[in-house]
């Protein structure tokens, strides 16, 4: 068995102010806070003697190297990203960092903000602009009616609102 892994396909390079203010944190919470903390426990552990059977060298070892992976994960993904701050032109069309309000075939309304793969677990309402309702959203108008097929099966939804948030 071999250790290669293929590569995961990358999502899209939009993120919204707010979502890169949250990665630029996590990474600076990794770095400048838990891996000292847990370098100064792997040192102390190393310390105590045979490493062979330390359960915090070898536990702490393991956490070093899944927070050097992510480190090195968001300083990537960070350079590769770009902001949108401004809203589009076309404020009567569904792009990147709009809120839509789309009601269903029984009239039950719901409400989208489309963001960038990173950020869509960020607060409820939020969706991936790389999931199928976002991409079937895309350049859409007010008033229009489309078909998306979702994983429980083909749903219609009627574009009732479209805004747009203020930069902050």
């Amino acid at each position: 068995m071999t250790r290669y892994r293929p590569s995961e396909k990358p999502g899209s390079q939009f993120i919204t102010p707010a979502g890169a203010a949250r990665l630029k944190q996590e990474l600076d919470e990794l770095w400048r806070v838990e891996r000292p903390r847990v370098t100064q426990a792997v040192s102390e552990a190393a310390a105590q003697g045979d490493r062979s059977e330390n359960a915090e060298y070898t536990y702490g070892k393991k956490r070093l190297r899944e927070i050097d992976r992510r480190v090195r994960f968001l300083r990537k993904r960070l350079d590769g990203m770009t902001i949108v701050e401004q809203p589009p032109g076309d404020r009567k069309r569904v792009f990147f960092g709009a809120w839509v309000t789309l009601e269903d075939e029984a009239g039950n309304e719901s409400r989208h903000r489309i963001v960038g793969p990173d950020e869509f677990d960020m607060a409820d309402g939020y969706i991936s602009m790389d999931a199928p309702l976002a991409r079937a959203l895309m350049r859409k108008a007010l008033d229009e009616e489309f078909t998306v097929e979702l994983p429980g099966g083909p749903r219609t939804y009627v574009i009732v609102d479209i805004r747009y948030e203020a930069p902050a």
